[in-house]
């Protein structure tokens, strides 16, 4: 395991945005922990939205673990809890796990979950996401060296996304002051509903001048909608 972890500790390092690292991950996770389905939870930067990348499972069991699994999974409220990995046998008895609510709801009997194992990703000391693990039937359970590479693999995940997200922010931020004072007091009127007439009367401009205006703003901003230039400005301030 050992080169396989290293392999994918430098696959993280070297993301170049959010969507490279969480492919880097789940292209490679699997196979590290000899595991048949795993996936990855991630609240975005603003923690309003959730993405799932989910691998040999069908679309179902999010379904199912949304709306079941989630409320009588002991092990992701461990994880919840202690910011660390878990897995079945860290909470359950073999002969308790196999009796367990989540297990004979679903996830065990339905998705052939014969082992599971969840771990953290944390942001600003929050969990801001969830990557989880199974074993089908007839592979060994999870073991204490597992829980320790996926210790170490969520921390690095974690500080990889951290800084991902920091660059954007970043990136962002900058967007936003390279607009002028006028352009920054146009872009408002636009948020506040008014049509181009109006901000040219509001501010004793011609309209052809808050065209122009804008057209500089959608540029910089990278935008070529009203809406959406109003929707990134809206993440500066």
């Amino acid at each position: 395991m050992s080169e396989s972890f290293h392999a994918l500790i430098h696959k993280i390092a070297i993301a170049r945005d959010e969507f490279q690292l969480r492919l880097h991950y789940m292209d490679a996770v699997g196979e590290l922990f000899n595991c048949q389905h795993w996936s990855i939870y991630l609240h975005d930067s603003q923690g309003q939205r959730t993405t799932i990348d989910i691998k040999g499972l069908p679309d179902s069991f999010i379904d199912y673990y949304q709306s079941v699994g989630a409320a009588i999974d002991p092990v992701m409220q461990y994880v919840i809890e202690n910011h660390a990995p878990a897995h079945e046998q860290v909470i359950f008895t073999e002969a308790a796990w196999k009796q367990s609510r989540l297990y004979q709801s679903g996830c065990g009997k339905k998705y052939d979950h014969e082992h599971i194992m969840t771990g953290p990703i944390v942001g600003q000391g929050k969990l801001i996401g969830t990557v989880h693990f199974a074993r089908t039937s007839g592979i060994t359970a999870f073991n204490t060296v597992d829980l320790l590479h996926l210790s170490a693999l969520c921390a690095h995940f974690s500080a990889q996304l951290a800084f991902l997200r920091t660059q954007q922010e970043f990136r962002r931020s900058q967007q936003a002051t390279c607009l002028t004072p006028r352009e920054l007091q146009i872009a408002s009127l636009v948020a506040n509903g008014l049509t181009n007439a109006e901000i040219a009367a509001e501010l004793w401009i011609s309209q052809n001048t808050v065209k122009q205006t804008l057209k500089r703003i959608f540029q910089k901003l990278d935008v070529s909608a009203r809406a959406e230039m109003v929707a990134k400005l809206q993440l500066f301030c």
